[in-house]
C-alpha cells in the first residue's frame, strides 16, 4: 500500500516543478525586460540629446510592462505551488493514517482468528 501511495503521490506532484520554475523565474524575466526598457530610454536620451517625457516615456512604459508581466506570471504560480504542496502533504498524511489504521485492524483480526483457532 505504501508503494502504491508513493507512486500516486509522485503522479500528483508531476506539475509542481513547472509551477516552482515559473514562480521563481518569471520575476527575473520581468527584471530583464525592465533593464531592457530602461536601456532603451537611455539610448533614446543619448540619440535625441533631450530628456523630455516624450523621449523617456516609451522606454519606461516598456520597463513597467515587462515588470508587470513577470509579476502576473509569478504571483499565481507561487500561490498555486504553495496551495498544492500543502494540500498534497495533508492528503499524504491522511492516506498514511488510513494505511496505519487498516494495518492495525488487520492485525487485530488476525490475532483474533489465531486465538479462535488455538481455542479449538
Amino acid at each position: 500500500m505504501r508503494l502504491a501511495l508513493s507512486y500516486d503521490m509522485r503522479h500528483l506532484q508531476t506539475g509542481l516543478p513547472f509551477l516552482a520554475t515559473v514562480g521563481s523565474a518569471a520575476p527575473f524575466i520581468g527584471l530583464l525586460g525592465t533593464v531592457w526598457g530602461i536601456m532603451n530610454s537611455f539610448s533614446a536620451i543619448a540619440a535625441s540629446q533631450d530628456t523630455s517625457l516624450s523621449v523617456v516615456a516609451p522606454g519606461i512604459a516598456e520597463a513597467l510592462f515587462a515588470t508587470a508581466i513577470g509579476l502576473v506570471a509569478a504571483i499565481p504560480a507561487v500561490i498555486a505551488y504553495n496551495k498544492l504542496t500543502t494540500d498534497l502533504g495533508r492528503l499524504q498524511q491522511s492516506f498514511i493514517g488510513g494505511i496505519m489504521m487498516l494495518g492495525d485492524h488487520l492485525a487485530r483480526d488476525r490475532n483474533h482468528y489465531l486465538r479462535a483457532e488455538a481455542a479449538e
